[in-house]
């Protein structure tokens, strides 16, 4: 069983609406080959694609992890499946098969049985034989060798890739959105990334360098209505510097970089756009820059990495020397620079990850300043397994300044109920304090116990007396899950109508309750759009005037909203648009 599962928890990681599905799913049976293996949950669950999606579920003493899904969902929280899956798990835990860890099932073969099973997984998935070779390499590969530079391979050819942005550009230009073009050039800044992670950065770059050169040549054309396609630059930048700091280069391709780098700032720069400065500046240091090789050999001044005062990007760039040093495993030159360039929570972090706990815990008491920095060592702390350790490392964060305090209050509280219920409670309550939601309300009321009667009408009350607009939604929720209806309807009877997704909950509740109410508020939202006449926007009229249907219904007077509907045919009569709308079955 996954420890400290609840519905509350899978409602505070999950959106409404993949909440709702995912009951759907669990209901109709969709779940199939649940699977404990030690601290991991396999699964399948049947939906719209041929083939079922497969989810994985990790979890420690805390409870879960990490949970993944191969369904192509990419918003806020977990998606349907994997909340169909954990109520499964909740509900009928009988269903689940536990079964050895793959440790435990390969601990007692010796090496010959060890070899026949590989080869033969490997003769029945040729494909499976890249990954294996990719595992030996990173187990047999020194430390010296990590450290040196990847060998030439052969160089990707850059002109497909610039006509592949010139395309993506081209195709967005009529629709004044410029999100989904940067969505599809960042696919190919990841194939770049793959070089990268295989330690070939002169054939990143080369990819790089040919987005760039495209998007700095047609970026204009893309005049959406985000305005991310500026800010893009920053991104292009980040990915260069990385590249240029992998790649091995001639004196013959430093010049050319040099001088396509300073004629890309030329180009943007009239429109605004300040970019390539890191970039640049990583090219002409690269890593033999003095103060730098002072500091990675461990002799550290006040000026860090810096010859000068440092400028604004220092710890972007810091930050991108350090993944390489990671990638490469120079572990205490990574040390020596985090320390040197201010960068607490990757210096604690990398202690942990080499097996000096306790020396990061110890240094943590003194140099956490953040509660980002104590969340960014809590998590490795319970990555290392040191579950005990990370949760204290989380409380101390709670005190400490900067911001992230109710994701890391939640946090806390979830990894504690596997180990201390009180500082669970404590936790959870520290976060609703902090941003009250409608999951954390329920897991209060699971955490509080005996406690909640006590509790429940201090919430409320507090809930009542705040203004504060950002917790509207909360407010109504719970306000609705208690059962508050006069609550609810104070809450929002004057917010705009933009927060449509608040208000109409309560008026699906008010209708048997308060009818009058949802007529008096619904129907001016409704003629505001009407009257202001744009077609486009009708279907939103027509959501607040099926309330005002149902709640004339809902008082027995009928023939009241057939006037009142009539009415407003009448009254727009050439809006053929919105007359053919009114005529729809729901609205008679």
């Amino acid at each position: 069983m996954i420890p400290s599962l609840s519905e509350a928890t899978i409602r505070h990681h999950t959106i409404a609406q993949s909440f709702e599905r995912g009951q759907g799913y669990y209901r109709a049976g969709s779940v199939h080959s649940l699977i404990q293996r030690g601290d991991r949950l396999l699964a399948r669950v049947e939906g719209s694609e041929a083939t079922d999606y497969q989810i994985n579920v990790y979890f420690d003493q805390g409870g879960i992890t990490r949970a993944t899904c191969t369904c192509p969902y990419d918003y806020e929280g977990w998606c349907k499946h994997i909340v169909a899956v954990l109520l499964t798990c909740l509900n009928q835990p009988d269903r689940i098969e536990h079964r050895p860890a793959l440790a435990t099932l390969l601990a007692s073969l010796n090496r010959e049985q060890l070899e026949t099973i590989v080869q033969n997984i490997a003769n029945e998935q040729p494909e499976w034989m890249d990954a294996v070779e990719v595992q030996i390499a990173l187990l047999t590969q020194s430390k010296t060798q990590k450290s040196q530079k990847a060998p030439r391979r052969t160089t990707v050819d850059p002109k497909p890739i610039e006509r592949q942005v010139k395309r993506i550009i081209n195709r967005y230009v009529e629709q004044w959105n410029d999100e989904p073009a940067l969505d599809e050039i960042r696919e190919i800044i990841q194939k770049a990334d793959k070089f990268l992670e295989q330690g070939d950065g002169n054939n990143a770059l080369i990819i790089l360098g040919a987005i760039v050169r495209a998007y700095v040549q047609d970026w204009m054309n893309l005049d959406g209505s985000s305005g991310e396609s500026g800010a893009f630059f920053e991104e292009l930048d980040d990915a260069l510097t990385e590249a240029i700091l992998s790649a091995e280069l001639t004196t013959s391709e430093f010049q050319q970089w040099q001088k396509e780098l300073k004629n890309w700032q030329k180009e943007v720069v009239d429109y605004g756009v300040d970019s390539f400065e890191m970039s640049l500046t990583a090219l002409q240091q690269g890593w033999e820059y003095p103060p730098l090789q002072e500091v990675l050999q461990g002799n550290i001044t006040e000026l860090g990495a810096w010859e000068d005062e440092a400028p604004d990007f220092a710890d972007d760039l810091a930050w991108i020397r350090l993944k390489i040093l990671e990638r490469q495993g120079r572990h205490q030159e990574y040390l020596y620079l985090a320390e040197a360039e201010g960068q607490t929570d990757r210096y604690l972090q990398m202690l942990t990850k080499l097996g000096r706990s306790q020396e990061a815990i110890a240094l943590a008491e003194q140099e956490m300043s953040t509660a980002g920095e104590a969340w960014t060592l809590a998590k490795t702390l319970r990555q290392q397994g040191e579950l005990k350790s990370a949760l204290n490392i989380a409380m101390q964060g709670l005190s400490l300044g900067g911001s992230n305090h109710y994701g890391l209050a939640v946090w806390a509280s979830e990894l504690a109920e596997g180990i201390d219920l009180e500082i669970a409670f404590q936790t959870r309550l520290k976060a609703f304090q902090l941003q009250p939601s409608l999951p954390d309300y329920l897991k209060l009321k699971e955490l509080a116990g005996h406690r909640w009667d006590s509790l429940q009408p201090e919430l409320l009350d507090t809930l009542r007396q705040s203004s504060s607009s950002l917790h509207a939604k909360a407010k109504a929720a719970i306000f609705l899950e208690e059962g508050l209806i006069e609550d609810a309807i104070a809450t929002v009877t004057q917010l705009s109508s933009y927060e449509s997704d608040i208000i109409h909950p309560v008026m699906d509740a008010a209708i048997a309750h308060r009818p009058d109410w949802v007529i008096e508020n619904a129907r001016p939202r409704a003629e505001s759009i009407i009257n202001a006449a744009q077609a486009q926007y009708y279907h939103h009229a027509l959501n607040w005037l099926r309330r005002v249907r149902a709640a004339y219904l809902q008082l027995g007077q009928q023939e009241e909203w057939h006037r009142h509907r009539t009415a407003l045919m009448q009254t727009h009569t050439r809006k053929h648009k919105l007359v053919a709308m009114l005529q729809q079955r729901d609205l008679t």
